[in-house]
């Protein structure tokens, strides 16, 4: 039957939509055959061409001409416990600078805690170097090239100055450094009481002649993160830089490019995670050399994206020189990132987080969705009420579009007949049924449009569902308690009856988490596809039986809330198309269309023998 033959089209259109980029255009790249040798040698010499013509940078993308020394630490506490520093307490942020290179390099963020156990640690965003994955944030001063100017490094003792033993949102904490030939630094930080950090460094020039120094900021990882490594968001690298736009690198990217320049641009660049991330930005009117850089360092990867500003602070004899940058390091809250974008003129800010390329519906969706939490205060909630919302919108079209399989339906005989009077004539018999069609003022391909229409609905949703930090541990109803989360149900383990994880098995290990949602889903769209009787071509008959047993197998590891708007959104689709059809007068036996299912087929009666 046609509209049978359109909706397996628009299901196989979805299946392609969903999962081909991911496989085809989005996946993995391939290792790398074999790493070059001298590595660090080349990204010493290639780094140095970050700055202007009249600065260097040394290889770890400090100002000083020495490696970085950092010893090793067994673990994080045991590398915080090892050098001296200026606590940091406000209501987002716990952590602390360390004196030894005033880095920003412990930070955790108090809001947001590893799992829904309200008694789990909090997210740990920051740690030194040395530790295990160290992840930290510097700014400095690049002399310019040739100069023999002493500048402060990673390795410099600095010592705070002031009344200030704790940064604070009201207490600022200034740190200073005294290079013995005539410059005194000072760094001053500030934060906000969210994720913003003000850094501001200046430069005394007691000596008798002008020093100029160019302002530098970098954000470096050691070691490859786990990522989702799923198509609908980025992990890694990635900035917004002038008239470049939006540069994202993956990790594998990156150690294929090992280094990748953007001379004379403005902007920010970061590295960022699933639901935080930590960026340097200038002043937004400042041009800088950007650089996002790999190298291996025998013991781990070193991940930086980093910026030196291409106009020098000068300073004269007896002066005292200021420069300002931002960092930023906390969670990806789209309503404080939109504040700082509009307060400080931050160049496309917002795209800290991924919204995809639908990102047209996909915003409109979280606002949608963020509203309709504040009144009803449960986002699962919220989801069904996106959903009705979605098809009372498109319900004319699904009207009409039924309206066209109802026709079709009505017109069954005719076409039956055309295709046995043209049975020997492919172009006639399609001739005739276009005549047919024209006569009847029927679109074949109409059936298709329910199910299409909703293809950038349902990844617009998916999208804010798997990014949203919003969703992150937010409930549903009973053992949903983190609809970012898979159904934590399986029904492969009696639902926790038995004592093992089949999911660690090699191979089908994946497909065998299978939790109530996923199955709910299933069962949904099988009942959707029995509002139409079987279609008479064995294969097809064979798509439609399969095809829920696929989707819920494919769906068993999806969020939980992305489960849900499915199976919800497969129960309104059943009523709608139901009302509809009737409507159009055409017969619709759901009742009798499933209870066929389960009769035994009779067998094909064999040819007599002659």
């Amino acid at each position: 039957m046609t509209d049978n033959r359109n909706v397996i089209i628009a299901i196989v259109l979805s299946m392609v939509v969903l999962f081909g980029w991911q496989f085809f255009v989005a996946g993995p790249q391939l290792e790398r055959a074999q790493q070059q040798a001298q590595i660090a040698a080349e990204q010493a010499q290639s780094e140095a061409a970050l700055a202007t013509p009249a600065a260097t940078v040394s290889a770890d993308g400090t100002a000083a001409p020495a490696a970085d020394g950092s010893a090793v630490y067994a673990d994080r506490a045991a590398a915080i416990a090892a050098t001296q520093r200026v606590a940091i307490d406000t209501t987002d942020l716990h952590g602390s600078i360390n004196l030894t290179g005033a880095r920003l390099d412990d930070l955790e963020l108090k809001q947001y805690r590893e799992t829904v156990d309200p008694d789990s640690p909090i997210i740990t965003l920051l740690t030194p170097a040395g530790a295990p994955g160290a992840y930290f944030a510097e700014q400095g001063w690049v002399p310019a090239a040739g100069a023999s100017i002493a500048v402060p490094n990673g390795q410099t003792v600095w010592t705070p100055e002031g009344d200030a033993t704790t940064l604070t949102e009201a207490t600022p904490v200034t740190l200073r450094w005294d290079n013995g030939a005539g410059l005194v630094f000072r760094r001053t930080f500030a934060v906000d009481e969210h994720y913003l950090f003000t850094v501001t460094q200046t430069v005394e020039n007691t000596g008798a002649g002008d020093v100029a120094l160019f302002p530098y900021a970098r954000v470096a990882r050691h070691g490859t993160p786990q990522v989702a490594n799923f198509f609908i968001q980025h992990e890694g690298p990635h900035g917004v830089l002038g008239s470049n736009n939006m540069i994202s690198k993956k990790y594998s990217d990156l150690q294929n490019d090992q280094q990748v320049r953007f001379d004379n641009t403005t902007g920010w660049l970061g590295i960022s995670d699933k639901y935080w991330a930590t960026a340097v930005l200038p002043v937004p009117s400042a041009t800088i050399n950007a650089l996002f850089s790999w190298k291996n360092t025998g013991s781990y990867d070193d991940y930086q994206t980093s910026f030196v500003e291409t106009t020098p602070v000068v300073v004269a004899p007896g002066a005292t020189a200021t420069h300002e940058s931002y960092l930023f390091a906390g969670a990806k809250e789209e309503a404080v990132i939109a504040s700082y974008q509009q307060q400080y003129g931050f160049d496309r800010l917002d795209l800290l987080i991924d919204w995809g390329w639908l990102f047209f519906i996909t915003k409109p969706m979280y606002y949608l969705l963020t509203f309709l939490n504040g009144i009803i205060g449960n986002f699962g909630v919220a989801v069904l009420a996106v959903t009705v919302i979605v098809k009372a919108l498109f319900f004319p079209l699904a009207s009409r579009s039924y309206a066209s399989m109802a026709a079709m339906r009505r017109v069954q005989p005719e076409m039956k007949a055309i295709q046995e009077r043209f049975k020997e004539d492919r172009p006639a018999q399609q001739q005739a049924m276009m005549e047919l069609y024209k006569k009847e003022k029927i679109n074949p391909l109409s059936g298709c449009w329910p199910i299409l229409i909703q293809i950038p609905v349902f990844f617009a949703l998916y999208t804010v569902i798997f990014i949203s930090l919003d969703m992150r541990h937010a409930p549903f109803f009973g053992w949903i308690q983190d609809l970012a989360a898979p159904d934590p149900t399986n029904i492969f383990t009696l639902f926790g009856l038995i004592p093992w994880d089949p999911t660690v098995l090699p191979i089908i290990g994946s497909f065998l988490h299978l939790g109530i949602w996923p199955v709910i889903m299933g069962i949904t769209m099988w009942v959707q596809m029995k509002l139409n009787p079987p279609p008479p071509d064995p294969t097809q008959a064979m798509i439609f039986n399969w095809m829920p047993v696929i989707f819920t197998f494919m769906l068993g590891t999806f969020p939980a809330g992305l489960v849900i708007y499915w199976a919800w959104n497969n129960t309104l689709s059943v009523t709608q198309q139901w009302f509809i059809m009737k409507r159009h007068g055409a017969e619709v036996n759901l009742l009798g269309n499933i209870l066929d299912s389960f009769k035994r087929k009779p067998k094909a009666a064999e040819p007599t023998k002659s």
